[in-house]
């Protein structure tokens, strides 16, 4: 009997770390791009908003779960898996492609997200002061989520996605709901082959090489808390990754048609102005708040997983550094960055991510 019960709890504790896995892959994946893409995406497919879903999925969606399941499946990191064309080539084009996706692009540009997009608009200003303020205080709550590296699934996939979620199906259904359908004409590439646009625009979330990166976390996450070993482990995270993929699918589609109905979509230039008004157009001012604490919640828990994930990497590059000094130096170069401004950041790393992401 007591064999039963005890195989009983087992059980649900096992479920419970799979859904928060679940959960915790999707945050980290879902940033600012990824809710900026799918409306842009919507209002320039027009009546072709069927096909380019279907490929914006492929890129977004399918080709990061497929990378998840890879690195779980090799139970290795990027540098293992490019090591195959060449030690020499696997290191730098690792070191280069956590660099980029971390502290020199990615990470500080969550800071500088957040606060022109959720904060800049409420305050009323885009000054210095405000910004390295604003950098000082995000910068820190991420550093503090990620100081144990095994309780980021708790942080994450029990608190902030949860939160994140409940937000986007709030807006996502009042917008669906109040908005009056309009819908317009494709443009540009959307006109002729709206699949493969839509493919080259989910691809460009950037999500297949940064699940290169969250993988390994996700692996070693689930080794410490209940997840089990081995096979097990590789079970786990590929089931937690195909139900963050789903969780993904989801808000896309629900996004990507905010953009499809909204009135006059193909004279917004980005996807954070369009949700932005339909926002404010189905809530009001509060609206203004909801698309704010959306923006602030994919920026943070993005953020937690590059640092974490980077701070892994060259943990395991460089044994002798701890994992703790390396997120101390990530976290203040990135709250640096995103507080100086990205224009010059961005001259550099652009050609680079070109390179690594072509």
């Amino acid at each position: 009997m007591t064999h039963t019960v005890n195989d009983d709890s087992t059980h649900r504790s096992g479920t419970a770390v799979l859904i928060a896995t679940s959960l915790t892959l999707f945050s980290m994946f879902f940033g600012a791009g990824n809710l900026i893409f799918p409306p842009i995406m919507g209002a320039s497919a027009g009546s072709n908003v069927t096909p380019a879903m279907i490929g914006f999925l492929i890129g977004g969606v399918a080709l990061p779960v497929i990378s998840i399941i890879t690195i779980a499946l090799s139970g290795s990191d990027i540098r293992d898996l490019v090591n195959r064309a060449g030690k020499s080539f696997g290191l730098v084009f690792s070191v280069l492609v956590y660099l980029s996706i971390g502290a020199f692009y990615a990470l500080p540009r969550t800071g500088a997200v957040s606060f022109s997009t959720a904060i800049a608009p409420v305050i009323g200003t885009k000054s210095v002061l405000a910004s390295v303020l604003f950098n000082l205080i995000f910068f820190g709550i991420a550093f503090y989520l990620c100081w144990n590296p095994t309780n980021i699934i708790d942080s994450l996939g029990k608190v902030l996605t949860p939160i994140l979620l409940g937000l986007l199906v709030l807006l996502v259904f009042l917008c669906l709901a109040s908005l009056p359908a309009s819908h317009d004409a494709p443009t540009g590439e959307y006109v002729h082959n709206p699949l493969a646009a839509g493919l080259l625009e989910g691809y460009m979330t950037m999500d297949s090489i940064a699940a290169l990166a969250f993988g390994i976390i996700v692996v070693t996450s689930l080794g410490h808390t209940g997840g089990g070993i081995g096979a097990k482990v590789v079970r786990r995270t590929s089931t937690a990754a195909l139900i963050a993929g789903a969780l993904l699918g989801v808000v896309y589609v629900g996004l990507g048609l905010i953009g499809h109905v909204i009135p006059n979509a193909q004279s917004y230039t980005d996807g954070a102005s369009l949700l932005a008004d339909a926002a404010r157009s189905t809530m009001g001012w509060p609206g203004h708040i909801v698309f704010g604490l959306i923006v602030l919640t994919a920026c943070m828990t993005t953020a937690v997983g590059l640092i974490a994930a980077t701070s892994e990497f060259f943990n395991r590059l460089l044994p002798s550094i701890s994992y703790r000094a390396w997120m101390i130096l990530f976290t203040l170069i990135s709250f640096v960055l995103a507080s100086a401004g990205l224009s010059s950041v961005l001259a550099i790393a652009v050609p680079i991510i070109t390179f690594l992401y072509p």
